[in-house]
């Protein structure tokens, strides 16, 4: 018997009652319900929320564009179709650190593409600027900055990497003129860092990022035509001759990406189809397990993607792995239930339990 084709969504996607995917509706209902009440503190006001959480930066300002956020929002994706929703799932929203995992998307396609020859090569062999000149920078490779572990030192689009989420102990100038770490032995969460990726990979394009993203990802998956990719007043490079923003990858100053729930779901969808769009192969299988992969400096983050390796959501297998953003911003894969779960500003600490009832709904 032939096996059954899996399903894709056109423009408009199908919608599937919970007991025609053998899922039990109530359980179902109650986890929308819980996540529909388990919203996120953080302000809607998300420039105060950004001021708050990251004032004790030196000199932190606001870079790039941001607006207020909406209310919670989700969708279930089961087996392709959509088997719940809530909220406003078309309004475009900030997704902060979410932004990492398209970021990460773009280094994948270059290596799909050859333009980067292997992720364990120095970046210095591709950006020769004197970004990534002197004793420590010059060891740094493709694969430390896709895991957060370079330890870059240096200053982007007028910010620094030591002013970027420093130790709440001790004194910023110990933080500042510290020893640094061999690349690839530390995980430092830092945007600084992460936009350097951004730049680089901008190096290596020539193209704007967010064309790329259009052109071989969002459009071929059918995503509509109201996301942004946003990066600082300040960060437009000269390439070839055009100026050309260099995009953020993530809200921390402002910018990164603005989307809506559905597009979000669309993009987990390729992900759990193994980087397939019916009949295209977007992003290679190859690079959809690699991004999975535990890192040296961090087992629960592979390229720009959390990892539930360590079960830190318990009773959630260490199979499932996310994109994950302030405010509670989620892009949830897990394989093994064909599932891909979208959620918008609920409160982390209520994630693994809102999971945990869409998994029981299926089991």
């Amino acid at each position: 018997m032939r096996a059954q084709q899996p399903y894709y969504p056109d423009s408009d996607w199908q919608t599937k009652k919970p007991e025609e995917l053998k899922m039990n509706k109530k359980t179902l209902d109650s986890a929308i319900a819980f996540a529909l009440n388990s919203e996120n503190k953080v302000e809607k006001d998300l420039r105060i929320a950004n001021l708050k959480a990251f004032s004790r930066e030196p000199d932190y300002k606001i870079l790039g564009p941001m607006k207020e956020r909406g209310g919670p929002a989700g969708l279930v994706i089961k087996n392709g179709y959509i088997v719940a929703e809530w909220g406003d799932i078309n309004r475009v929203d900030m997704t902060f650190s979410v932004t990492k995992s398209y970021l990460s998307t773009i280094a994948g396609l270059a290596v799909d593409q050859g333009l980067i020859k292997n992720v364990n090569e120095s970046v210095n062999q591709y950006v020769w600027d004197g970004k990534f000149e002197g004793e420590h920078n010059s060891k740094i490779t493709w694969q430390h900055l896709l895991t957060q572990s370079s330890d870059w030192s240096g200053s982007l689009f007028g910010l620094n990497d030591w002013a970027d989420r420093p130790p709440k102990e001790g004194h910023i100038d110990d933080w500042k003129n510290r020893k640094y770490f061999e690349p690839g032995t530390n995980f430092e969460y830092n945007d600084v860092r992460v936009n350097l990726l951004s730049y680089s990979l901008l190096q290596i394009w020539r193209k704007p990022l967010p064309i790329i993203l259009k052109d071989k990802i969002m459009d071929p998956i059918g995503a509509s035509t109201t996301w942004r990719w946003f990066g600082y007043d300040n960060s437009f490079e000269n390439m070839d001759g055009l100026m050309m923003q260099s995009v953020s990858g993530g809200g921390h100053h402002g910018g990164g990406i603005f989307i809506n729930t559905l597009d979000h779901a669309r993009f987990g969808l390729l992900f759990l189809r193994n980087g397939k769009w019916k009949n295209q192969q977007l992003l290679s299988e190859k690079w959809i397990n690699e991004v999975q992969q535990p890192s040296f400096a961090n087992n629960n983050y592979g390229y720009m993607w959390w990892l539930n390796a360590n079960q830190n959501w318990k009773g959630i297998s260490p199979k499932v792995y996310y994109a994950a953003g302030f405010g509670g911003n989620y892009i949830i894969i897990d394989k093994e239930h064909d599932l891909v779960v979208v959620f918008r500003w609920i409160d982390d600490s209520k994630i693994a339990e809102a999971l945990r009832l869409i998994i029981k709904s299926i089991e």
